[in-house]
């Protein structure tokens, strides 16, 4: 079965997502902005959710994370919970 690690940013709006989207394509490191702005716990990890599976994240998480580059920010991505930047770190 497919694995991903990936890390996100949750926040509440399209246009706060851009704009941190921006400052981490600028430079900004994508943990830092993530224990800043994500309103979902594992801000404070750096964004980080571990290795998980398809189906365990809600659908548009999972089409994002098992679809896309590697070590890439992806997003705004929006789901139920808001919008969110997402990197996968790694897949197998």
């Amino acid at each position: 079965m497919a694995k991903a690690s990936a890390r996100h940013i949750l926040v509440d709006s399209e246009q706060k997502c851009a704009e941190l989207k921006s400052q981490i394509e600028g430079g900004s490191d994508f943990a830092e902005v993530a224990r800043e702005h994500s309103s979902c716990p594992s801000g404070r990890k750096g964004g980080d959710l571990g290795t998980f599976g398809p189906g365990q994240m809600v659908r548009e998480f999972d089409e994002v994370v098992f679809s896309a580059p590697l070590n890439e920010v992806q997003g705004p991505v929006k789901t139920q919970f808001g919008y969110h930047l997402l990197e996968v770190t790694e897949r197998g």
